[in-house]
C-alpha cells in the first residue's frame, strides 16, 4: 500500500510518502539534501519498497512541506521532528537513509535519538561544516532579505546547479529540471531559507561523531564536488562502525545516478548487520 499525506509535527506541517510492505520487517526512512525533495529519491525507492517499508519526507522547508517562519529549522530540531513523525506512526524503531544535508540530519538522529534508529545508510553526507558567520546570520535579519537568497539561487540556475552534482550530464532532462525547479516557484521557500541560515548550527563536531556506536554504510560519488570523497574518509574514521564504499564514475547526487547499486549495497549492509545482531544473539 502507497499513499502521501500531510501531518502536522512540532508545528510545521510535514509530508512524507508510506510505501508498506507487509512482508517487510524493516523500515527505511529517506531524507533528501538541501534544495532537494522526496523526489531525488524517485529511482530508488521503487527497488526499496520490494524488501522494505519505506518513508520518504520532505524535510522544512523544502518539497510539499511547511515553510512557516515560526519553526526553528536547526538541524537538532529536524532531526527530532522526523522522529517525532516516526512515533505518531507507530514506527519504534526505523533505518535512517541520509543523502548530503539529509546525512548530518540522520547522524543527528543517531547522536539525539539512539534508541530509534536501529542503522545508518550515509550517502555522499554532508560533514564538518562550521556554522555560518555571523554577518550572513546577522544579515538574515535585513528586510527582505529573502529577495537576495531568491536572486542568488536564480543566478546559479537549476541546470547549472544540477550539472555540478551528476558525473554525466546526458542524464539531466526535462522531467529532472522541472523536480528540482517546482518546489522554488514559491516566495515561501526564499524566507523559509533565511530563517534556515539563521537557525542552521553547523555540522556535528568529530567528537560528537565518535560518540555514534550505530552501524553506518556511508556510499560516495568518486567524483563528487559538492562533498568530496576526502570528507566520507573523515566520517569513515570518526565513526567507529562505519564501512566506506566508492562509486567510480559517479557525482554528488547517487540516488539519482546509480540506484541499483545504491539499492544493493543497502541490501548487503541490512543482510550482514542482521546476521550479525542473530550471531551476538545466540540465534545462529
Amino acid at each position: 500500500m502507497e499513499f502521501a499525506r500531510n501531518k502536522t509535527v512540532r508545528g510545521i506541517d510535514l509530508y512524507y510518502e508510506h510505501y508498506q510492505n507487509p512482508e517487510a520487517k524493516e523500515t527505511l526512512v529517506l531524507l533528501h539534501g538541501f534544495l532537494s525533495s522526496t523526489f531525488s529519491f524517485r529511482h530508488l525507492v521503487p527497488l526499496l519498497k520490494e524488501d522494505y517499508n519505506v518513508i520518504s519526507v520532505d524535510l522544512p522547508p523544502f518539497g510539499k512541506s511547511g515553510k512557516i517562519s515560526s519553526f526553528k529549522y536547526s538541524y537538532e530540531n529536524l532531526a527530532a521532528t522526523v522522529v517525532e513523525l516516526m512515533k505518531s506512526l507507530g514506527v519504534r524503531e526505523f533505518n535512517v537513509v541520509g543523502h548530503s544535508m539529509g546525512g548530518q540530519i540522520a547522524m543527528n538522529i543517531l547522536l539525539h535519538h539512539p534508541d530509534y534508529a536501529k542503522k545508518g545508510i550515509l550517502l555522499c553526507s554532508s560533514g564538518y561544516l562550521k556554522k555560518a558567520k555571523l554577518p550572513l546570520v546577522l544579515s538574515s535579519y535585513i528586510p527582505y532579505f529573502h529577495l537576495y537568497v531568491k536572486f542568488h539561487l536564480a543566478r546559479s540556475g537549476v541546470k547549472q546547479n544540477l550539472q555540478n552534482v551528476v558525473y554525466d550530464h546526458s542524464m539531466i532532462n526535462d522531467e529532472m529540471l522541472y523536480g528540482y525547479l517546482s518546489p522554488f516557484l514559491e516566495d515561501d521557500i526564499f524566507k523559509a531559507l533565511t530563517m534556515m541560515i539563521r537557525h542552521r548550527e553547523g555540522d556535528l563536531s568529530a567528537e560528537e561523531l565518535r560518540k555514534i556506536e550505530t552501524p553506518c554504510l556511508l556510499v560516495w560519488g568518486e567524483h563528487d564536488k559538492v562533498v568530496p570523497v576526502r570528507v566520507g574518509r573523515k566520517l569513515n574514521k570518526d565513526l567507529k562502525n562505519s564501512e566506506l564504499i566508492i562509486l567510480k564514475e559517479t557525482g554528488h547526487l547517487v540516488p539519482e545516478e546509480r540506484p541499483e547499486d545504491v539499492h544493493q549495497l543497502i541490501n548487503r549492509f541490512m543482510a550482514a548487520e542482521e546476521t550479525a545482531e542473530a550471531t551476538a544473539n545466540g540465534s545462529l
